[in-house]
């Protein structure tokens, strides 16, 4: 696996989904990008925090319900 930092990494995908639309204009592409990344960012997070909420919640600076909503969102409850 690459060393690349995060920035990096999300910045190269952009310029690849870009060259993929192929001069087509996007759309929703904040909800989209925030979607792609929350789902995988909260299945580490919980795995790491041994799926105690109340950790991963303070760790992403999240209220726990809120953390619930995004794990049920995301299908991970």
């Amino acid at each position: 696996m690459s060393k690349h930092n995060l920035h990096d990494c999300v910045r190269a995908s952009m310029e690849d989904f870009f060259q993929d639309l192929n001069g087509t204009d996007p759309a929703g592409l904040h909800d989209m990008l925030v979607k792609a990344v929350e789902k995988p960012l909260l299945e580490v997070v919980m795995e790491q925090a041994q799926n105690n909420q109340s950790r991963a919640a303070q760790w992403l600076g999240l209220n726990r319900n809120t953390l619930r909503k995004k794990l049920l969102e995301h299908n991970l409850l």
